[in-house]
């Protein structure tokens, strides 16, 4: 028997590729118009009648600065919409896959960040991407994944581009890209954030939080340098620091995450570089 997947947000960057990554399944992908998962009822009713095996939640509001204006409702999709989710997957048995961001913590640190460092959040959206991934947690299987600089976009992808994809869509129209020197990042490829999660959910490995993202990390500007190079062409580069830049929310400095505890699950992230090379060539 075919196993069914449920996928919200599938119209978002990474539903999409969750949607076209388990297409041997019996897959049920649920647009923010098809299922709104801040409604309760709704969540209930469509995993009571789907009943699905596996409920990949993709559904979240990203708006960074946005969410300091409208707390509400960041709240009340990443974070509690999460309440209403892993008491529906629990009824029917099904694991549970949520994704975070490295945002959760200060980025007031030296060292890619371990799932047991001290969390931190410094602004509306990364508190409520916490308590998401606290009420996420509360299923009895689930898997809560931070990722973070998600990029690979496909050509002809009409929706949100992450800031890589810009990057290099600039760069090789030759336009001049402003960078950051001071933010240190660990960019992540959507495929293989997306070979991550179908491995966790397909063996026996223990469910909890889990870094999902590329090895090693690198600032802004180093990561649009190996962009340029890998296009082969000469870049240009504006180097800008995040305290020139004014937003409304505070963004951490130092992003890197460490993906020890996925390689130790069986699951070895390829370097970020590796991952660039396979998007771009």
């Amino acid at each position: 028997m075919t196993k069914r997947i449920l996928v919200t947000g599938a119209d978002g960057q990474l539903g999409a590729f969750i949607v076209q990554a388990f297409q041997d399944y019996d897959v049920k992908a649920s647009t923010r118009k098809q299922l709104d998962i801040t409604n309760t009822e709704a969540v209930h009713q469509t995993i009571k009648d789907f009943s699905p095996s596996i409920v990949v939640n993709c559904a979240a509001y990203n708006d960074v600065d946005g969410a300091e204006n409208e707390p509400s409702i960041a709240l009340e999709v990443n974070a509690l919409a999460l309440q209403s989710i892993a008491r529906a997957v629990e009824s029917c048995g099904a694991t549970l896959v949520h994704y975070s961001t490295d945002f959760v913590f200060d980025g007031v640190t030296t060292h890619a960040y371990n799932e047991h460092d001290r969390v931190s959040p410094k602004s509306t959206y990364a508190a409520s991407k916490l308590l998401g991934e606290w009420f996420a947690l509360d299923a009895p299987r689930a898997f809560v994944l931070r990722v973070e600089s998600l990029f690979g976009c496909h050509d002809n992808w009409i929706g949100r581009h992450g800031t890589l994809d810009k990057i290099a869509t600039s760069l090789r129209k030759g336009h001049e890209v402003q960078v950051f020197t001071d933010r240190i990042v660990s960019p992540t490829y959507l495929v293989d954030v997306v070979a991550a999660t179908r491995y966790l959910v397909e063996n026996s490995v223990e469910p909890g939080l889990y870094h999902c993202v590329n090895s090693g990390y690198g600032t802004w500007y180093s990561v649009a340098e190996e962009v340029a190079r890998v296009l082969g062409i000469t870049p240009r580069l504006e180097s800008v620091t995040m305290d020139a830049v004014k937003t409304q929310a505070v963004r951490p400095k130092f992003c890197a995450l460490s993906n020890q505890k996925l390689a130790k699950a069986g699951f070895s992230m390829p370097s970020w570089q590796d991952a660039l090379e396979r998007w771009l060539s």
